[in-house]
This record gives C-alpha cells, structure tokens and sequence, in this order.
C-alpha cells in the first residue's frame, strides 16, 4: 500500500493542475494570438561575447530574446567526438510587429577556432506578416569531413536579418536543443536516388474537429484524415503529424470562403513544415480574395537516415521519424481587407508507406523520444493530443500498472477526483482536502 499511496501522491497532483489551472493576471491584457511558449522553459540569456556564453544542455527547451539591434548573441555547447547535435531557435515577434520580406532570423554554430560547422536563415518572406519562424543548425559527425568532428566546446550565434524597417523591439526566442547519438554499425552515406513523388489520393471522409495550438509544445496532434479548424488573421497554428521511418508525409490546407470584402491579400495563407528538431524543411503559402483558396507541400520523400546526405535542404530535413510540425498562418492584413470574422480551415494529412525498422542507435537520443513512433504517438495524432497531454497520460497508465492491484483503490480516487472536478469553485484549498491521505 505504500506504494499505491505514493502513486495516487503523483496522480492527485496531476489531477489538481489540470482541473483548477491558474489564470495570469495579465491574461486580459495578453497581445491577440500570443505564441504559447513551453512552460518547461529555462530562461537563459545571451552574450555578445563567447567567452561569456551559456552552456546549453541537451534535450532542454531554453526561453530567451533577441535584440532589435545588429548584434550577434552566443550560447555555448560542450559535444562528444560521436554524437551530432541540432539547435533550433523560433523567433516570436509580436503579431503586431511590422516585418518586410527580408527580415528573419540565422542560427549558425561554430567551433572553438570560428569555423562555421552549418547555419540555418529563415524569413518572413513574400507574406510580410508576423509569426513565428524557426531556423536550426547542426554539427554532424559524417565520413570525410574534417571540420567540426573534434570533441570539445562549440557556439550557437543567433542574430536578426534584414532589419531595414522592423519594429524597433526586440524578439522572444524559444531554443531547443537536441542530441542525436552515432548509429552501432555505419550505414549508407547516399541518400536514395529514386522515391515515388506523385501525390496520393486525397484522403476521404468528413473533416473532423482538431483545434490547434498556439506554438510547438501546444502543437496538436492529427492523424491522417481531413481536420477542420478556424483561424483569425494574423493568428498562427501548430498541429503535429507522427512519421515513422520509410513514410511520407502529405499536407494539404484549405482555406474556407469569406462572407464579405472584396479586397486581395498574397501569400495570406503561409503553412511551414517543421522536423522532429524543430528544423525548417519547406513551405507553401496561397493569396486569399474572399473566396476558398487551397495550397499544399510539395512531394517529400520518405524519413531515411540516409536523407541527410542530400544537398537538397528539403530532402535532408526530413532524415529522422518523429512528430513532423505543420504551421498555419493567415496574414493580418486579411482582417483589414476581407474582415476579422474567423475563416474555416481545412487540413488534408496522408502518411503513405508502412513503418520500416529505424537505424540502431549507439545511445539514447535527447530528449529520448525524439527520433521514433510509438504506439502512444499514434494514439495522442487520433485523439489530438499535446505533448504534455499524452506525458500525462503515459504517466497515469503506469502508475496503474504499478501496484494498485484490485484497481479498487484507483476506483476510489477517480471519483474523488471528479467530486472536486465539481467544486473547484471551493478553491484549491478544499481541492487538497478531498486529496487527503486515505
């Protein structure tokens, strides 16, 4: 019973967030659309100098900013000699911010001599409208370089671009960092030559609801199927597909007619594809007059390891299976022009080809779950899961599997946990006594 009771310990407090959240004072005073930042975050401030820098750990999500100025901020990293290692920086400016296509943000990462091992720039774009974009860089480990493959403490600079007429404020940055261990046994080093790039049949059905979140950590999961949603200009949704390792992934938005205005916005429909690593990997975008538009991703090949090989960034992205981000953005210049009523969305999600065995990792990843699907996957994709979501489903199952027995006990508690469900309007103090120790 020690045991049980210490289970029902982690269940109690579990239950008791999810069914009494706080509400921030500031929450009335919140910009529209705020991007939702991962509530995990480590606050962590950037240099202008290496010598100061930061160390990152892996496997860590790190809140940060970035100034308006023309500088360069560093982060530090310590790698092994075996092990590659992906950051991603997302900026996030205010959805009022004014941007120009050239605007954006470059992640670079170098070694302790100023050797550039990769980087990564991401813009705005022909769209002109603020969201949030994510760059990534790497230091991979592969046969025959000869840069960046010592062990030893290695720098992420991240800095602005294009800041001709940017609002003069400075921007949030959400980092995560991610390490990926050396395979057991050395494979292929040629990306496959010939993948089939024809576009599958759309996928049948009627669209069901999946509302989506308001940045990667809230990200929803969606199935292949059709899903359908709303979105209001100038707002920006994340939803999450798994893709196993041999599989291709399809997307397709739609975005729904308009019942007034006349005018025209380009590119006023921007969604972007992201990889298990929070890297870019393409985007496809479509104008809006009012009437339903559709736009889709150009063919990718199917998740290999060996992709990462290709010079084609399109193709090297997707190198690892994992949850595949989809980012839906419509341009804020669609509520002055078409109207500020919500616009109905439609996502189309294929996943084509059976799952096929992943390469044998030396180690594990960080954060651990990064590069495969599980069963718990599939199911947070149908049932629109977040990641914190399924976390806490997963952590449910097994303290259920762990030593309650009869399940008598769990009985028990799940009806005390609705009871409070009932009266949380009594306030988190009476919540923790319907909690007492039994």
């Amino acid at each position: 019973m020690v045991a049980a009771g210490a289970s029902l310990g982690v269940l109690g407090s579990l239950c008791v967030a999810a069914v009494l959240p706080e509400v921030p004072a500031s929450a009335a005073t919140a910009p529209p659309h705020p991007y939702a930042f991962d509530d995990d975050a480590t606050k962590v401030e950037g240099t202008a100098s290496n010598t100061d820098a930061q160390r990152l750990q892996p496997g860590t999500t790190y809140r940060s900013s970035l100034p308006r100025d023309e500088v360069k901020l560093y982060y530090r990293l310590q790698l092994d000699a075996t092990s590659n290692g992906y950051v991603s920086v997302t900026a996030v400016p205010k959805p009022t911010a004014q941007v120009v296509n050239t605007d954006g943000i470059k992640v670079s990462l170098q070694d302790s001599d100023g050797r550039t091992c990769s980087f990564g720039e991401e813009r705005f774009g022909a769209a002109e409208s603020a969201r949030p974009i994510a760059a990534w860089a790497s230091r991979s480990i592969e046969p025959g370089e000869v840069t960046c493959q010592e062990a030893g403490t290695y720098y992420v600079l991240v800095e602005r671009t294009g800041i001709s007429r940017s609002t003069p404020e400075d921007w949030d940055l959400e980092i995560q960092y991610a390490s990926e261990p050396a395979l057991k046994q050395s494979g292929a080093t040629v990306p496959p030559e010939v993948w089939d790039s024809a576009s599958p049949q759309p996928p049948d059905g009627e669209p069901k609801p999946r509302k989506g979140g308001a940045g990667f950590s809230e990200a929803r999961g969606v199935a292949q199927g059709i899903w359908k949603d709303e979105i209001e200009a100038g707002e920006t949704l994340f939803y999450r597909v798994p893709v196993d390792w041999g599989q291709q992934l399809f997307a397709t938005a739609e975005l729904g007619s308009a019942s007034g205005g006349d005018g025209y916005v380009g590119n006023a429909l921007v969604m972007t594809l992201y990889n298990p690593v929070r890297g870019y990997v393409a985007d496809t975008s479509t104008g809006y007059d009012g009437e339903q538009k559709s736009t889709a991703l150009d063919p990718l090949p199917p998740v290999a390891y060996e992709n990462r090989y290709d010079r084609d960034d399109q193709v090297n992205g997707v190198r690892f299976a994992g949850w595949y981000y989809l980012a839906v953005h419509l341009d804020l210049e669609v509520a002055e022009k078409i109207g500020h009523e919500p616009l109905g969305l439609i996502l189309s999600v294929a996943v084509r080809g059976a799952a096929q065995a992943g390469p044998e990792y030396a180690g594990s990843p960080q954060p651990a779950d990064a590069f495969s699907v599980t069963e718990g996957d599939k199911d947070a994709a149908e049932s629109g899961e977040t990641e914190d979501e399924a976390a806490r489903g997963d952590t449910m199952k097994l303290v259920a599997a762990g030593g309650i027995g009869t399940g008598t006990v769990l009985v028990l508690f799940l009806g005390l946990w609705t009871v409070v469900a009932r009266r949380r309007a009594a306030g988190v103090s009476r919540a923790q006594r319907e909690y007492g120790t039994p």
